[in-house]
């Protein structure tokens, strides 16, 4: 993970993206936003040695791979675990069963996505201010 790096959001839903988006640019950080639509792109752009993203936020409801399933490609292919970058899940979905599962897929949080600009807006940047102040493995090599 680095502080400056990108955030990834693996977002299909194009109004989602630019809620999102919108969200982000009203926070002001200085961190680039790479949205990725189709989640099957997400391995092949974070296997790149040269992306160690700051953040990942990730859907659940997608078409092709669902965001567990991603989950898991992401935590198997080392070169890409070892960056050792928080991934949070951002769903419509409340289900317990989808936490859950969630946590079991070594998730670093789980988020239901907002309705209203403003709570969106506060939730995003508790998470960013979490992470820019959370130290973790990849910091120390």
């Amino acid at each position: 993970m680095r502080r400056n790096g990108e955030i990834i959001i693996i977002e299909d839903d194009e109004d989602d993206r630019l809620f999102l988006r919108d969200i982000f640019e009203s926070l002001g950080y200085p961190n680039k936003i790479k949205f990725i639509e189709d989640p099957t792109d997400a391995v092949p752009y974070l296997s790149n040695p040269s992306v160690v993203p700051f953040l990942i936020i990730s859907d659940i409801n997608m078409p092709k791979i669902n965001g567990f399933e991603l989950r898991e490609q992401i935590i198997s292919i080392a070169g890409i675990s070892r960056k050792c970058v928080p991934y949070i899940f951002l769903s419509t979905s409340k289900n317990p069963e989808n936490v859950i599962r969630a946590y079991g897929c070594n998730v670093q949080g789980y988020f239901k996505k907002e309705e209203d600009f403003s709570a969106y807006k506060i939730m995003m940047k508790n998470i960013m201010e979490y992470w820019l102040t959370s130290l973790t493995p990849a910091m120390s090599l």
